[in-house]
Protein backbone atom coordinates (compact mmCIF):
# COMPACT_ATOMS: atom_id res chain seq x y z
CA UNK A 1 0.00 0.00 0.00
CA UNK A 2 1.51 3.33 -1.05
CA UNK A 3 1.74 6.25 1.39
CA UNK A 4 -0.92 8.39 -0.31
CA UNK A 5 -3.56 5.67 -0.20
CA UNK A 6 -2.64 4.81 3.40
CA UNK A 7 -3.00 8.44 4.55
CA UNK A 8 -6.38 8.81 2.81
CA UNK A 9 -7.59 5.49 4.23
CA UNK A 10 -6.53 6.42 7.78
CA UNK A 11 -8.25 9.80 7.44
CA UNK A 12 -11.47 8.20 6.12
CA UNK A 13 -11.54 5.53 8.83
CA UNK A 14 -11.02 8.20 11.48
CA UNK A 15 -13.79 10.32 9.96
CA UNK A 16 -16.27 7.41 10.08
CA UNK A 17 -15.23 6.39 13.61
CA UNK A 18 -15.70 9.97 14.85
CA UNK A 19 -18.94 10.63 12.95
CA UNK A 20 -20.97 7.93 14.71
CA UNK A 21 -20.57 9.10 18.33
CA UNK A 22 -20.56 12.68 17.04
CA UNK A 23 -24.17 12.36 15.82
CA UNK A 24 -25.38 11.46 19.30
CA UNK A 25 -23.28 14.17 20.95
CA UNK A 26 -24.83 16.80 18.66
CA UNK A 27 -28.36 15.48 19.22
CA UNK A 28 -27.82 15.44 22.99
CA UNK A 29 -26.51 19.04 22.81
CA UNK A 30 -23.14 17.88 24.15
CA UNK A 31 -20.90 19.02 21.30
CA UNK A 32 -18.55 20.86 23.67
CA UNK A 33 -17.90 17.70 25.67
CA UNK A 34 -15.96 16.25 22.71
CA UNK A 35 -13.56 19.18 22.90
CA UNK A 36 -13.24 18.67 26.64
CA UNK A 37 -12.52 14.95 26.24
CA UNK A 38 -10.02 15.51 23.43
CA UNK A 39 -7.91 17.74 25.69
CA UNK A 40 -8.44 16.26 29.12
CA UNK A 41 -7.35 12.72 28.17
CA UNK A 42 -3.75 13.98 27.94
CA UNK A 43 -3.03 13.21 31.64
CA UNK A 44 -4.23 9.64 31.05
CA UNK A 45 -1.84 9.24 28.12
CA UNK A 46 1.09 10.61 30.15
CA UNK A 47 0.34 8.50 33.24
CA UNK A 48 -0.09 5.45 31.01
CA UNK A 49 3.35 6.08 29.53
CA UNK A 50 4.90 6.45 32.98
CA UNK A 51 3.48 3.04 33.93
CA UNK A 52 4.29 1.15 30.72
CA UNK A 53 7.13 3.23 29.23
CA UNK A 54 5.71 2.27 25.84
CA UNK A 55 3.79 4.70 23.60
CA UNK A 56 2.26 1.75 21.72
CA UNK A 57 0.85 0.10 24.84
CA UNK A 58 -2.93 -0.49 24.92
CA UNK A 59 -2.87 0.71 28.55
CA UNK A 60 -2.45 4.25 27.22
CA UNK A 61 -5.79 3.92 25.44
CA UNK A 62 -7.53 2.51 28.52
CA UNK A 63 -6.13 5.11 30.93
CA UNK A 64 -6.80 7.95 28.50
CA UNK A 65 -10.39 6.74 28.02
CA UNK A 66 -10.74 6.57 31.80
CA UNK A 67 -9.46 10.16 31.98
CA UNK A 68 -12.15 11.16 29.48
CA UNK A 69 -14.85 9.52 31.61
CA UNK A 70 -13.51 11.35 34.69
CA UNK A 71 -13.94 14.57 32.70
CA UNK A 72 -17.61 13.79 32.05
CA UNK A 73 -18.18 12.85 35.71
CA UNK A 74 -16.55 16.07 36.96
CA UNK A 75 -18.50 18.22 34.48
CA UNK A 76 -21.80 16.65 35.55
CA UNK A 77 -20.91 16.88 39.25
CA UNK A 78 -20.19 20.61 38.94
CA UNK A 79 -23.29 21.17 36.81
CA UNK A 80 -25.57 19.34 39.28
CA UNK A 81 -24.66 21.80 42.02
CA UNK A 82 -26.84 24.28 40.13
CA UNK A 83 -24.27 27.03 40.59
CA UNK A 84 -22.98 26.99 37.01
CA UNK A 85 -24.25 25.80 33.62
CA UNK A 86 -22.82 22.92 31.57
CA UNK A 87 -20.68 25.07 29.26
CA UNK A 88 -19.12 26.79 32.28
CA UNK A 89 -18.45 23.44 33.95
CA UNK A 90 -16.73 22.19 30.78
CA UNK A 91 -14.66 25.38 30.66
CA UNK A 92 -13.52 24.75 34.23
CA UNK A 93 -12.69 21.05 33.97
CA UNK A 94 -10.88 20.45 30.68
CA UNK A 95 -8.33 23.33 30.89
CA UNK A 96 -7.38 22.10 34.36
CA UNK A 97 -6.89 18.48 33.27
CA UNK A 98 -5.15 19.45 30.03
CA UNK A 99 -2.79 21.73 31.99
CA UNK A 100 -1.94 18.85 34.32
CA UNK A 101 -1.00 16.76 31.29
CA UNK A 102 1.15 19.52 29.82
CA UNK A 103 2.92 20.04 33.14
CA UNK A 104 3.61 16.30 33.50
CA UNK A 105 5.13 16.23 30.01
CA UNK A 106 7.23 19.35 30.65
CA UNK A 107 8.55 18.13 34.01
CA UNK A 108 8.92 14.37 33.63
CA UNK A 109 8.77 13.54 29.91
CA UNK A 110 10.59 16.38 28.25
CA UNK A 111 13.19 14.07 26.71
CA UNK A 112 10.79 11.70 24.94
CA UNK A 113 8.60 12.01 21.87
CA UNK A 114 5.36 12.94 23.64
CA UNK A 115 4.95 16.61 22.78
CA UNK A 116 1.87 18.83 22.93
CA UNK A 117 2.13 19.86 19.27
CA UNK A 118 1.64 16.25 18.14
CA UNK A 119 -1.30 15.94 20.52
CA UNK A 120 -3.02 19.05 19.14
CA UNK A 121 -2.40 18.90 15.38
CA UNK A 122 -1.39 15.26 14.94
CA UNK A 123 1.01 13.93 12.35
CA UNK A 124 -1.18 12.40 9.68
CA UNK A 125 1.57 12.97 7.11
CA UNK A 126 3.78 10.40 8.88
CA UNK A 127 1.10 7.94 10.04
CA UNK A 128 1.54 5.81 6.91
CA UNK A 129 5.20 5.16 7.77
CA UNK A 130 4.61 3.90 11.32
CA UNK A 131 4.16 0.23 10.43
CA UNK A 132 2.77 -2.65 12.45
CA UNK A 133 5.60 -5.20 12.46
CA UNK A 134 5.06 -8.84 13.49
CA UNK A 135 7.99 -11.25 13.04
CA UNK A 136 9.68 -8.69 10.80
CA UNK A 137 6.65 -8.65 8.51
CA UNK A 138 4.86 -5.34 7.85
CA UNK A 139 1.07 -5.40 8.09
CA UNK A 140 0.48 -1.76 7.20
CA UNK A 141 0.26 1.40 9.33
CA UNK A 142 -0.46 0.95 13.05
CA UNK A 143 -2.99 3.81 13.01
CA UNK A 144 -5.03 2.07 10.35
CA UNK A 145 -5.33 -1.07 12.49
CA UNK A 146 -6.14 0.70 15.76
CA UNK A 147 -8.76 2.95 14.15
CA UNK A 148 -10.23 0.02 12.19
CA UNK A 149 -10.64 -2.03 15.37
CA UNK A 150 -12.21 0.95 17.14
CA UNK A 151 -14.59 1.48 14.22
CA UNK A 152 -15.65 -2.18 14.18
CA UNK A 153 -16.36 -2.05 17.94
CA UNK A 154 -18.27 1.23 17.53
CA UNK A 155 -20.39 -0.19 14.70
CA UNK A 156 -21.08 -3.36 16.69
CA UNK A 157 -22.23 -1.29 19.68
CA UNK A 158 -24.34 0.94 17.43
CA UNK A 159 -26.18 -2.03 15.91
CA UNK A 160 -26.56 -3.70 19.30
CA UNK A 161 -27.87 -0.63 21.16
CA UNK A 162 -29.36 1.51 18.38
CA UNK A 163 -32.89 1.41 19.79
CA UNK A 164 -31.70 2.17 23.33
CA UNK A 165 -29.48 5.05 22.18
CA UNK A 166 -32.30 6.51 20.08
CA UNK A 167 -34.78 6.37 22.96
CA UNK A 168 -32.39 7.79 25.56
CA UNK A 169 -31.39 10.58 23.17
CA UNK A 170 -34.91 11.75 22.30
CA UNK A 171 -36.96 10.68 25.34
CA UNK A 172 -35.12 9.90 28.57
CA UNK A 173 -38.39 9.36 30.46
CA UNK A 174 -39.65 6.72 28.04
CA UNK A 175 -36.22 5.08 28.00
CA UNK A 176 -36.30 4.72 31.79
CA UNK A 177 -39.91 3.47 31.74
CA UNK A 178 -38.95 0.71 29.28
CA UNK A 179 -36.09 -0.43 31.52
CA UNK A 180 -33.15 1.12 29.63
CA UNK A 181 -30.73 2.92 31.93
CA UNK A 182 -29.99 6.40 30.52
CA UNK A 183 -26.99 6.69 32.87
CA UNK A 184 -25.33 3.50 31.57
CA UNK A 185 -26.05 4.49 27.96
CA UNK A 186 -24.68 7.98 28.61
CA UNK A 187 -21.41 6.77 30.07
CA UNK A 188 -21.17 4.08 27.40
CA UNK A 189 -21.42 6.76 24.73
CA UNK A 190 -18.82 8.88 26.54
CA UNK A 191 -16.51 5.85 26.75
CA UNK A 192 -16.80 5.25 23.00
CA UNK A 193 -16.11 8.94 22.35
CA UNK A 194 -13.09 8.83 24.67
CA UNK A 195 -11.60 5.69 23.11
CA UNK A 196 -12.18 7.03 19.59
CA UNK A 197 -10.45 10.27 20.53
CA UNK A 198 -7.46 8.48 22.03
CA UNK A 199 -6.82 6.13 19.12
CA UNK A 200 -7.12 9.06 16.71
CA UNK A 201 -4.75 11.25 18.70
CA UNK A 202 -1.45 10.03 17.34
CA UNK A 203 -2.53 10.26 13.71
CA UNK A 204 -4.80 13.28 13.40
CA UNK A 205 -4.52 15.22 16.67
CA UNK A 206 -7.10 16.68 19.04
CA UNK A 207 -8.26 19.54 16.83
CA UNK A 208 -9.21 17.34 13.87
CA UNK A 209 -10.88 14.77 16.16
CA UNK A 210 -13.21 17.48 17.49
CA UNK A 211 -13.90 18.76 13.97
CA UNK A 212 -14.65 15.25 12.65
CA UNK A 213 -16.99 14.52 15.55
CA UNK A 214 -19.01 17.72 15.39
CA UNK A 215 -18.93 19.35 11.93
CA UNK A 216 -20.30 16.41 9.85
CA UNK A 217 -23.02 15.69 12.43
CA UNK A 218 -23.97 19.37 12.64
CA UNK A 219 -24.20 19.62 8.84
CA UNK A 220 -26.29 16.43 8.65
CA UNK A 221 -28.60 17.76 11.38
CA UNK A 222 -29.45 20.72 9.14
CA UNK A 223 -30.49 18.37 6.32
CA UNK A 224 -32.61 15.69 7.98
CA UNK A 225 -34.61 14.80 11.07
CA UNK A 226 -34.23 11.04 10.49
CA UNK A 227 -31.56 9.51 12.78
CA UNK A 228 -30.43 6.83 10.32
CA UNK A 229 -30.12 9.35 7.48
CA UNK A 230 -28.27 11.71 9.80
CA UNK A 231 -25.70 9.03 10.64
CA UNK A 232 -25.22 8.16 6.94
CA UNK A 233 -24.90 11.83 5.91
CA UNK A 234 -22.47 12.49 8.75
CA UNK A 235 -20.29 9.58 7.59
CA UNK A 236 -20.42 10.79 3.96
CA UNK A 237 -19.47 14.34 4.94
CA UNK A 238 -16.57 12.99 7.00
CA UNK A 239 -15.26 10.86 4.11
CA UNK A 240 -15.67 13.74 1.62
CA UNK A 241 -13.70 16.07 3.90
CA UNK A 242 -10.95 13.46 4.44
CA UNK A 243 -10.43 12.88 0.71
CA UNK A 244 -10.95 16.51 -0.30
CA UNK A 245 -8.76 17.76 2.56
CA UNK A 246 -5.87 15.50 1.55
CA UNK A 247 -5.76 16.76 -2.04
CA UNK A 248 -6.33 20.32 -0.85
CA UNK A 249 -3.26 19.93 1.40
CA UNK A 250 -1.20 18.50 -1.48
CA UNK A 251 -2.24 21.43 -3.69
CA UNK A 252 -1.36 24.00 -1.01
CA UNK A 253 1.62 22.04 0.38
CA UNK A 254 0.04 22.50 3.81
CA UNK A 255 -0.96 20.48 6.88
CA UNK A 256 -3.32 17.62 6.03
CA UNK A 257 -5.15 17.85 9.35
CA UNK A 258 -5.58 21.60 8.89
CA UNK A 259 -6.81 21.15 5.32
CA UNK A 260 -9.35 18.49 6.31
CA UNK A 261 -10.65 20.79 9.05
CA UNK A 262 -10.92 23.61 6.51
CA UNK A 263 -12.89 21.43 4.09
CA UNK A 264 -15.17 20.40 6.97
CA UNK A 265 -15.79 24.06 7.68
CA UNK A 266 -16.59 24.74 4.01
CA UNK A 267 -19.01 21.79 3.85
CA UNK A 268 -20.80 23.00 6.97
CA UNK A 269 -20.92 26.56 5.61
CA UNK A 270 -22.50 25.41 2.34
CA UNK A 271 -25.09 23.32 4.18
CA UNK A 272 -25.70 26.13 6.67
CA UNK A 273 -26.43 28.52 3.81
CA UNK A 274 -28.30 26.28 1.35
CA UNK A 275 -30.06 23.54 3.38
CA UNK A 276 -33.62 23.30 1.98
CA UNK A 277 -35.49 23.88 5.26
CA UNK A 278 -32.98 24.80 7.97
CA UNK A 279 -30.45 26.71 5.87
CA UNK A 280 -29.91 30.42 6.45
CA UNK A 281 -31.26 31.43 3.02
CA UNK A 282 -34.36 29.22 3.44
CA UNK A 283 -34.97 30.59 6.95
CA UNK A 284 -34.61 34.21 5.81
CA UNK A 285 -36.96 33.57 2.87
CA UNK A 286 -39.48 31.89 5.16
CA UNK A 287 -39.31 34.75 7.68
CA UNK A 288 -39.80 37.32 4.92
CA UNK A 289 -42.73 35.35 3.53
CA UNK A 290 -44.24 34.99 7.01
CA UNK A 291 -44.02 38.76 7.56
CA UNK A 292 -45.79 39.28 4.24
CA UNK A 293 -48.46 36.75 5.19
CA UNK A 294 -49.00 38.45 8.56
CA UNK A 295 -49.51 41.69 6.64
CA UNK A 296 -51.92 39.87 4.30
CA UNK A 297 -53.97 38.59 7.24
CA UNK A 298 -54.01 42.08 8.77
CA UNK A 299 -55.22 43.50 5.45
CA UNK A 300 -57.95 40.86 5.04
CA UNK A 301 -59.15 41.43 8.61
CA UNK A 302 -59.27 45.14 7.86
CA UNK A 303 -61.41 44.53 4.75
CA UNK A 304 -63.65 42.18 6.72
CA UNK A 305 -64.29 44.85 9.36
CA UNK A 306 -64.85 47.84 7.04
CA UNK A 307 -67.62 48.17 4.49
CA UNK A 308 -67.10 51.76 3.36
CA UNK A 309 -65.48 52.32 -0.02
CA UNK A 310 -62.99 54.84 1.38
CA UNK A 311 -61.67 52.29 3.90
CA UNK A 312 -61.15 49.75 1.12
CA UNK A 313 -59.21 51.91 -1.32
CA UNK A 314 -55.62 50.91 -2.17
CA UNK A 315 -54.41 54.36 -1.14
CA UNK A 316 -55.71 53.65 2.35
CA UNK A 317 -52.91 51.16 2.89
CA UNK A 318 -50.33 53.94 2.75
CA UNK A 319 -52.45 56.58 4.49
CA UNK A 320 -53.88 54.69 7.47
CA UNK A 321 -52.14 51.31 7.84
CA UNK A 322 -48.70 52.95 7.42
CA UNK A 323 -47.48 50.59 4.69
CA UNK A 324 -45.03 51.68 2.06
CA UNK A 325 -45.83 51.26 -1.63
CA UNK A 326 -43.61 48.19 -2.03
CA UNK A 327 -45.14 46.41 0.96
CA UNK A 328 -48.68 47.32 -0.08
CA UNK A 329 -48.02 46.09 -3.63
CA UNK A 330 -46.55 42.80 -2.32
CA UNK A 331 -49.57 42.16 -0.09
CA UNK A 332 -52.05 43.00 -2.85
CA UNK A 333 -50.25 40.70 -5.31
CA UNK A 334 -50.26 37.83 -2.81
CA UNK A 335 -53.98 38.33 -2.13
CA UNK A 336 -54.80 38.45 -5.85
CA UNK A 337 -52.60 35.45 -6.61
CA UNK A 338 -54.60 33.40 -4.10
CA UNK A 339 -57.94 34.76 -5.41
CA UNK A 340 -58.82 36.37 -2.07
CA UNK A 341 -59.65 39.85 -3.34
CA UNK A 342 -61.02 41.63 -6.38
CA UNK A 343 -60.10 45.16 -7.42
CA UNK A 344 -62.23 47.66 -9.27
CA UNK A 345 -61.36 51.35 -9.60
CA UNK A 346 -58.69 50.98 -6.91
CA UNK A 347 -61.31 49.65 -4.48
CA UNK A 348 -60.58 46.24 -2.92
CA UNK A 349 -63.27 43.68 -2.03
CA UNK A 350 -63.05 40.25 -0.42
CA UNK A 351 -63.94 37.22 -2.54
CA UNK A 352 -65.76 34.25 -1.02
CA UNK A 353 -62.42 32.48 -0.72
CA UNK A 354 -60.90 35.50 1.02
CA UNK A 355 -63.83 35.70 3.41
CA UNK A 356 -63.56 31.98 4.29
CA UNK A 357 -59.78 32.30 4.71
CA UNK A 358 -60.24 35.24 7.10
CA UNK A 359 -62.87 33.41 9.15
CA UNK A 360 -60.71 30.27 9.41
CA UNK A 361 -57.67 32.31 10.40
CA UNK A 362 -59.70 34.09 13.10
CA UNK A 363 -60.99 30.75 14.43
CA UNK A 364 -57.42 29.45 14.55
CA UNK A 365 -56.20 32.57 16.41
CA UNK A 366 -59.01 32.19 18.96
CA UNK A 367 -59.06 28.38 19.39
CA UNK A 368 -55.47 27.48 18.36
CA UNK A 369 -56.81 24.28 16.78
CA UNK A 370 -54.80 23.04 13.80
CA UNK A 371 -57.78 21.52 12.03
CA UNK A 372 -59.06 25.03 11.33
CA UNK A 373 -56.12 25.80 9.04
CA UNK A 374 -55.01 22.33 7.87
CA UNK A 375 -55.87 23.09 4.23
CA UNK A 376 -53.89 26.36 4.33
CA UNK A 377 -50.54 24.91 5.41
CA UNK A 378 -49.44 23.95 1.89
CA UNK A 379 -49.84 27.51 0.57
CA UNK A 380 -48.90 29.64 3.59
CA UNK A 381 -45.75 29.47 5.71
CA UNK A 382 -47.55 31.38 8.45
CA UNK A 383 -49.62 28.35 9.43
CA UNK A 384 -46.89 25.68 9.31
CA UNK A 385 -45.62 26.32 12.83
Amino acid sequence: MNAELAIILIACLTAVACAIPGVFLVLRKMALISDAISHSILPGIVIGFFITEDLASPWLILLAAFSGIITVVLVEAIQKTGLVKEDTAIGLVFPALFSIGVLLIAIYANDIHLDTDAVLVGRLEYAAFDKLMIDHVSYGPKSMWTISITLVITLALLFAFYKELKLSTFDIGLSSALGFSPVILHYGLMSVASVTTVVSFDAVGAILVVALMIAPAAAAYLLTTDLKKMIVLSILFGIMSAIGGYYFAVWLDASISGSITTVLGLIFLLVYLFAPTKGLIAVLFRQKRQRTEVSLLTFLLHLNNHDSIEERRVAHLQEHINWGKVRAKTVLELAQKNNMITMQDEVVSLTNKGLKFTEKALDYIITNKDEQIEDMKDDFFLFRG
